[in-house]
């Protein structure tokens, strides 16, 4: 019953994923990655990492994912896909698509650690507390962190400078303006 629930989370999880690539609307696009992360949240669950299906669901779902839709509205994203969408052959993707799906199909099946959970009978080792890993986040990768939260700030700021208009400047001064102008 165990395996069927991961292959029906796994299937969704790669829809939605395949979703988010294939879908024309930004904001569907967007909606489809929300359902492809509450999916992997669910798959942590299932492996025994309450923990982590937590900060899954907070941190990308609720944060970065709110961060997207911030950026996707701000921005003219279907004027932009229609700017600098290359139209032709999508052979080259999907060669390099068949590529990719064929190494990580290599490396799964090269897996010692795969083999092992997959095994009938193996223990599933104990995962570690939150205590540890919030110890081991905060002193040993932190500074990783910081500069991911750097480069998410950076980002940002990014949005709101590209989502301006050429024409939205900063207003002159006062002082600047012709006399008799309306203020």
């Amino acid at each position: 019953m165990e395996q069927a629930f991961f292959l029906l989370l796994a299937a969704v999880a790669v829809a939605a994923a395949l979703l988010v690539v294939a879908a024309r609307n930004p904001i569907h696009s967007a909606l489809a990655l929300v359902a492809c992360l509450v999916q992997i949240a669910a798959l942590y669950v299932m492996l025994g990492a309450p923990f982590l299906a937590v900060i899954q669901i907070f941190v990308y779902v609720g944060a970065v994912m709110v961060l997207f839709l911030f950026v996707i509205m701000m921005l003219d994203v279907r004027k932009e896909a229609q700017a600098r969408f290359l139209r032709g052959t999508p052979l080259p993707g999907l060669a390099v698509l068949a590529i990719l799906a064929g190494e990580l199909i290599f490396l799964l099946l090269q897996s010692t650690r795969l083999h092992a959970v997959m095994g009938p009978g193996q223990p599933v080792a104990e995962q570690p507390r939150v205590a540890e890993l919030s110890l081991l986040l905060f002193r040993e990768y932190l500074l990783p962190f910081e500069v991911a939260s750097v480069i998410l700030l950076v980002a940002l700021i990014g949005a709101v400078v590209l989502a301006r208009e050429d024409g939205a400047k900063a207003p002159k001064p006062v002082s600047e303006q012709p006399r008799g102008a309306a203020r």
